[in-house]
């Protein structure tokens, strides 16, 4: 079988038994705490947790069968958190940093009698597996483990073995909670697995066999966990049976894959086993080899250091066939390479694939090459990357051209970091990272490769010494608490009320603190209308009243503990516990809160016009503008920076409705967007425009697009590697910048006595022939030096054999005064030409050497060096040509003489 045909019977066999077969979830995983989706099971958690009902078979693509029964291949990344094999990919022939998770799941339906014989049937009757090399693992509690022995699982695999003819005491391994008890987290859904591992060793013998399970080897490995979902884990410690018991189980497909093609088919173990044996693979290492002129020879290191070379050749070809399927698929599902979270995973897995690229002798741009062996054999099964592979060349085009650029550099200071077999120093990694772009794993790497190290606290110290200096270069200070002794009470979070706009004139509020530090006088109310800034927006303004007294309050802050903090302006005597009356500035407010809207406007434009792989990177709106940073690979251009003003202005004309609702997060309407690096908990807000904008947002916003007004886009560019950013104006701000773009456009017009409509092509007109005069300037101007250049030829004294022209001259710039130097040293033939001229206060001098001056012992450096130094300068070159100058001017006729 190949393996898409191991695939496919997979997923038959299920669909067999009635299994729905889904399609795989994006690796943008929808729980916020997650950097990936990592196994099979992530996409189901809300149905284990009984958030919501099964009901798989309604989902697109998906077969028609059962709701409590389904079956998928996951496309699955661990390359960073908990799960992180990225370190151990190239250097085995069995991590990955993507890989499929064929799986199958039963939500309340069957449990383990069906999970587990099914399984035996697909392994040993469809596949032909031998049964006397599979093993049985089953959770028996060790000292403080959970629950009890799982006879029920032990006696279902002891009738499989016995029917096989086989002895089930053999055949059946015992494991604890670590290697037999699966849990979500510290509560909730778990319960015991059962794994099935597989003995490669050449000979079939029993007890070699077992003596390998659990015990990390690669000739007896584990291919199919099936876990049994039954307790729910309390937060007492306990574990209470659930309701409904579920069945989730995963194998992992390129080592089914692997095996059976190494193995010929499961008949010949003689061969060392290997994922990277499956055809999957071969496309890509036919493409490597082809761009590398190196062949793939399938060794396997067993140290770090001092390697062979065909051993680093193929470590080489393994990481660039892995690391070309993780970035094309994770590029395909919206995760591009970038600076933080997900996205600096992806970016360190694709530098990690150029750096090993480069030991192959392959020059930037190869990594592009790359994708289309991923899509042959992939994209069948995920035509997403058929569907975006455009895409994902022009993406990963753009990240090689921005490492190549600083690659060769970097490494070049750490060659002479590590010279004479020096260690690299903590400053020199953060250099390494900070400057050329080198993560510190990939630093790590290239010290192991060499027997050195890395001083990883080192590095992580002068990483922090940075942040502090950008903490400190930040305009906004953070309040914490005013006193030593605020620090220990737990203060109780503001109540906000401003999001109704009844709230925000005329507000009676309580103040329950004063707090004074050097920042300011800040007070704090029981509730408030105004808004503290986070999540990009700025704080509200307006007026606090107390008693006859009206005080200004200039900015709203949030504390640690949720307290808001009204920033008075200058001092106050308000005491806590006096009542108060708030008003919010409403102008101020509501330029804010178009500005929020118009930046929800923008980013759905920009995903509808880029590409969905878009998404928010920061962002600040306040009263004068909008900022939006926001993920792509490349400038937009002038087009596409027009569509998105034409869409977002077309929306605001529409006049849509702005809803905004609270809803739990896993409940959250379809589509919705959701930030990574964001705390959210379980109930959320969701700002909803016209229904095809949809976020999850803590900020104002207007009530109708229509209050917006007018969006202008002021300026699109690059902030760093993959982040753009776009600067907008909306309302009354953009009125202003019209009108003031108007009034600069009839300023012209008036000038250039033409309408608004022809001032392009007056302009043009005027350019041209402002080019065409300087070109004719110039040619009279090389005219004149010709001339000057005959003259001064014409009257070269000869001293010691040797004809000179020494004289003061008039040029334009020093650039001009060069090109007159070398026109006279080729008419002079042999000989040596300085020349010396006045640009304002300062002086400039140039001076040229034929081959026979030289030789005479005349160098034109020393020369210059001299004169210079007379004309209190300096200057200098080699002995054919120097340049120089000085501050004296009026000195260079007596300096210049003969």
């Amino acid at each position: 079988m190949t393996s898409a045909e191991i695939r496919q019977s997979f997923l038959d066999f299920f669909a067999s038994k009635q299994h729905t077969i889904v399609p795989s979830a994006s690796l943008m995983p929808d729980s916020p705490g997650l950097l990936f989706t990592n196994a099979g099971m992530n996409q189901f958690v809300p149905i284990f947790l009984g958030e919501q009902a099964p009901n798989v078979s309604s989902w697109a693509g998906a077969l028609p069968a059962a709701d409590t029964r389904a079956a998928d291949t996951q496309k699955c990344i661990r390359a960073g958190g908990k799960h992180n094999d990225l370190e151990d990919v190239g250097y085995d022939t069995y991590h990955h940093t993507l890989f499929e998770m064929l799986g199958n799941w039963s939500f309340g339906d069957y449990f383990k009698k069906e999970s587990i014989t099914w399984g035996w049937e697909l392994l040993t009757k469809v596949w032909g597996i031998p049964a006397k090399r599979l093993f049985a693992t089953v959770y028996s509690p060790g000292e403080g483990d959970p629950s009890e022995f799982d006879q029920e699982a032990y006696n279902i695999w002891k009738g499989i073995f016995e029917a096989e003819g086989l002895d089930p005491a053999v055949h059946i391994v015992n494991g604890n909670k670590k290697d037999n008890f699966w849990m979500m987290g510290d509560t909730g859904p778990c319960g015991p697995c059962s794994e099935v591992h597989f003995n490669l060793l050449p000979s079939d013998d029993e007890a070699p066999g077992r003596a390998l399970v659990n015990n990390d080897s690669p000739r007896c490995i584990e291919i199919w966990n099936h876990v049994f979902i039954q307790f729910n884990a309390n937060a007492d410690g306990t574990f209470a049976p659930l309701a409904a018991k579920h069945v989730d189980t995963g194998m992992g497909f390129e080592r089914v894959a692997g095996i059976h093609a190494c193995t010929k088919g499961f008949t010949d173990f003689s061969a060392e086993p290997t994922n990277y044996a499956a055809d999957m693979f071969a496309t890509l290492f036919a493409k490597v080899a082809e761009l590398s002129g190196k062949t793939y020879a399938a060794t396997v290191p067993t140290k770090r250091e001092g390697l062979s070379e065909q051993e680093n050749t193929d470590i080489a070809f393994r990481v660039l066939a892995d690391h070309a399927r993780c970035v094309s698929c994770a590029i395909a599902d919206n995760i591009l390479p970038g600076n933080e979270g997900r996205n600096y995973v992806i970016r360190r897995i694709l530098r990690r694939g150029i750096l090993y690229g480069k030991k192959l002798g392959l020059d930037t741009g190869f990594f592009e090459k790359l994708v289309q062996p991923v899509v042959e054999a992939l994209g069948p099964v995920f035509p997403e990357l058929v569907e975006k592979q455009e895409i994902i060349r022009r993406v990963i085009r753009s990240e090689e051209e921005s490492f190549g650029k600083t690659l060769d550099r970097g490494l070049a200071i750490f060659n002479d970091a590590t010279a004479d077999g020096k260690n690299v120093d903590g400053a020199t990694a953060f250099q390494l990272y900070d400057t050329y772009g080198f993560p510190l794993d990939m630093t790590q790497l290239l010290a192991t490769e060499r027997g050195l190290t890395v001083d990883g606290d080192g590095y992580h110290t002068c990483m922090e010494q940075q942040r502090e200096r950008a903490r400190a270069a930040q305009k906004k200070e953070v309040i914490v608490a005013a006193t030593e002794g605020e620090e220990q009470v737990e203060h109780t979070a503001t109540e906000f009320t401003g999001y109704d706009r009844a709230n925000l004139i005329d507000f009676a509020a309580t103040v329950v603190d004063v707090i004074s530090s050097d920042q300011g006088t800040y007070l704090v109310f029981d509730r408030s209308p105004f808004y503290a800034e986070m999540g990009g927006q700025a704080g509200d303004a307006g007026t606090v009243t107390t008693g006859d007294t009206t005080i200004q309050i200039v900015d709203t802050v949030k504390d640690k503990s949720g307290r808001f903090l009204h920033k008075v302006k200058g001092e106050t005597t308000v005491e806590s516990g006096a009542s108060a009356i708030l008003n919010v500035d409403m102008t101020r407010r509501r330029a804010i809160s178009r500005h929020h809207s118009a930046a929800h406007l923008i980013h759905w434009a920009l995903r509808k016009v880029l590409g969905t792989h878009v998404h928010q990177a920061g962002t600040s709106k306040t009263p004068e503008r909008m900022r939006f940073d926001f993920a792509h690979f490349e400038a937009m251009t002038p087009e596409q920076i027009a569509t998105v003003e034409r869409l977002v202005n077309e929306q605001v004309i529409d006049n849509a409705p702005v809803e905004t609702y609270e809803a739990d997060f896993d409940k959250k309407p379809e589509g919705t967007l959701a930030f990574f690096g964001e705390k959210y908990g379980r109930i959320v807000r969701v700002v909803d425009i016209g229904g095809y904008s949809r976020e999850l947002c803590g900020g104002t916003h207007v009530l109708t697009t229509g209050e917006i007004g007018l969006i202008k886009i002021v300026s699109e560019g690059a902030i760093a590697a993959g982040t753009r950013r776009i600067e907008a104006v909306a309302g009354s701000a953009a009125y202003d910048f019209v009108a003031d773009h108007e009034a600069a456009l009839q300023t012209v017009s008036s000038k250039l006595s033409a309408g608004p409509a022809d001032v392009a092509a007056k302009l043009d007109t005027l350019l041209a022939q402002k080019a065409e005069v300087e070109k004719k300037l110039k040619a009279f101007e090389q005219k004149a030096a010709a001339g000057q250049a005959d003259e001064l030829v014409a009257n070269a004294v000869e001293k010691d054999g040797i004809k000179w022209v020494s004289a003061v001259v008039s040029t334009e710039n020093p650039n001009t005064l060069r090109a007159l130097g070398s026109q006279i040293i080729s008419k002079l033939g042999e000989g040596v030409v300085v020349l010396g001229a006045a640009f304002g206060e300062k002086s400039s001098l140039v001076a040229f050497c034929s081959p026979a001056a030289i030789a005479a012992g005349v160098k034109a450096g020393q020369l210059i060096g001299e004169r210079a130094a007379a004309l209190g300068g300096k200057g200098g070159g080699k002995p054919d040509f120097a340049m120089g100058g000085g501050r004296e001017p009026e000195k260079l006729a007596e300096v210049l003489k003969l």
